[in-house]
């Protein structure tokens, strides 16, 4: 459905789609954030709606079985795994959903409108939705859901995401930066199912920071209640929890009571725990033990794709692998050092050896061409004397030696993109020493060592991602990064709807964080999985959001 007021800005979208502006994905990204229903969006852009058709004369019953790490997921609002979420997911929605085409669209929330300054945000929930526990969901669980993450002691990243809801306290944390909280009536109840978001400066992209995988809206009781979902799983959702143990077993059973969004197949998903290792998903997949596996890792692509009775499934993502330096930590505390061992990249070659070419190269920036708001800078070249020369000026003429740590999170690639930086950064005299880590012990340290891989996900809007890992002070701020006049850009992009003034802004956003080297980004890639072929209605996304509520089995 539309809201009953349209944003000007929408006009203002379809007048840069005709004269064109903006391409039909830029189009349908904003208008759907602007309130507009994803089928009005499409017609709009003379498409029809992305809705996939597998889902006809599908079977009820049976137990999907799914291979993936089975993780803690006490709270939903710190966690830092997608894995966690996709169990979750099922017992536990969100306010919205941004699909597999990177669209926006109702879930929790029926509707949305944005004031003409995108400063403030009406959210319209649905009506008749039950908790678990047979209480009514309204707007008293969104306002404790925000409240929770705005309050810096609950540790969520989600601070990152609505920093335009938060105010300076006056005091400084351990590192010196400001501490935040949520500004005086940044969340506000209208009535029981109208919910307002008062922001301190303009913000396009806030429904779609709401399918963020910490963003999980829990029942208003959860912290009364024991503040841990694999105890207590109250939901909207339609499964509940029947079993859980970490590193072993999640069981899900469909909820008695009928589903607010209509038909469930499956009886049981059964997510089963088979370690890190990716040959034992693939073997297990080619035997029936599992129906579907979270990851295809590159070294069983090829043997997926010979398997009978097993489909590969491919998707372009923003995934990306950031090998970054902890800006306040030496040497890194030493732009030419940073400067330098960004320079010994060769962005293609790490591409090509790394993820066997299946991605796009990136430029250090964490913005990819396949977000809307991309603005193309000159491309940066591998620059071996140079990189020699800032070593040589920062006191380091003989070179300097560097410990990088990476785990294991999502196969090999991340250890293999470290061995080719390692290569070519030797030749200007950088020795790397690669610490590879179980994926639970690099977790534990990631914020924490002065060099390091990590492994981050999808966001379908560059400034989610730039939010959430650059911002100054957020929890996820692994580099320490801290430039007032970044964040300020980023803000500024953040608050623009026009869609070419946005990529404008960008601009400034990329270079700067470009040219402070915070990180080497050598390319963000593409994700794959497998699923058996009696799995019916599986859709690969490209954050890897699964919900098995319209999956069947033939």
């Amino acid at each position: 459905m539309t809201t009953k007021r349209v944003h000007p800005g929408v006009e203002q979208m379809k007048k840069s789609l005709t004269e064109g502006k903006c391409s039909r994905r830029e189009f349908l990204r904003t208008v759907t954030l602007l309130g507009v229903s994803a089928t009005a969006a499409y017609s709009m852009a003379g498409l029809p709606d992305f809705i996939s058709s597998a889902h006809a004369a599908q079977k009820k019953g049976g137990v999907l079985k799914y291979g993936m790490q089975v993780q803690e997921m006490a709270d939903p609002g710190t966690y830092s795994w997608t894995q966690k979420s996709i169990v979750s997911r099922h017992i536990i929605e969100y306010l919205v959903e941004t699909g597999p085409d990177n669209i926006t669209r109702p879930y929790l929330a029926e509707s949305w409108e944005a004031s003409d300054d995108l400063k403030t945000w009406t959210f319209h929930l649905r009506k008749g939705i039950k908790w678990s526990n047979g209480d009514d969901f309204n707007a008293d669980d969104v306002v404790f859901n925000f409240t929770r993450w705005l309050d810096p002691k609950t540790g969520s990243s989600n601070l990152g995401l609505f920093d335009a809801m938060l105010e300076e306290t006056g005091e400084k944390d351990d590192k010196g930066n400001p501490v935040k909280r949520m500004s005086k009536n940044a969340v506000q109840k209208v009535d029981n199912h109208t919910v307002k978001l008062n922001l301190n400066s303009p913000v396009l992209a806030i429904p779609e920071n709401l399918y963020n995988y910490p963003t999980g809206i829990v029942h208003r009781n959860f912290e009364k209640e024991g503040g841990d979902l694999s105890k207590n799983p109250v939901g909207t959702g339609p499964y509940t929890l029947t079993e859980f143990r970490v590193g072993e077993l999640a069981v899900l059973k469909k909820r008695k009571e009928p589903y607010w969004r209509g038909e469930v197949y499956l009886d049981e998903i059964r997510i089963i725990d088979l370690g890190e290792d990716a040959g034992a998903y693939l073997a297990a997949i080619a035997s029936q033990q599992v129906d579907v596996i979270y990851n295809l890792d590159l070294t069983t692509l090829e043997a997926a794709k010979n398997i009978p009775g097993i489909k590969v499934v491919e998707i372009p993502s923003t995934q990306t692998g950031v090998i970054r330096m902890k800006v306040t930590e030496k040497p890194f505390d030493d732009i030419r050092v940073r400067k330098a061992v960004q320079k010994t990249c060769d962005a293609k070659r790490q591409l090509d050896i790394a993820h066997q070419g299946l991605g796009i190269v990136a430029e250090h920036h964490h913005v990819a061409k396949i977000h809307p708001e991309y603005f193309a800078l000159p491309p940066l070249e591998q620059d071996l004397e140079g990189a020699k020369k800032l070593l040589a000026e920062a006191g380091y003429p003989d070179g300097i030696e560097l410990s990088c740590n990476v785990g294991n999170t999502d196969g090999v690639w991340e250890q293999d993109s470290v061995a080719v930086l390692k290569e070519d950064a030797a030749k200007a005299g950088i020795n790397i020493k690669m610490n590879v880590m179980p994926m639970a012990q690099y977790w534990d340290v990631w914020t924490k060592a002065p060099l390091s891989l990590t492994s981050w996900t999808h966001r379908p809007l560059a400034v989610m991602v730039l939010g959430l890992a650059y911002r100054t002070g957020v929890p996820w701020n692994e580099s320490s990064y801290a430039n007032p006049e970044w964040d300020a850009a980023l803000t500024e992009a953040e608050s623009t709807l026009d869609v070419e003034q946005r990529r404008v802004k960008m601009e400034k956003v990329e270079k700067i964080l470009q040219d402070d080297a915070v990180m080497v980004q050598p390319f963000f890639r593409s994700v794959f999985t497998a699923v058996r072929e009696n799995v019916v209605g599986f859709e690969m996304h490209p954050t890897r959001y699964y919900r098995f509520h319209k999956v069947s089995l033939a």
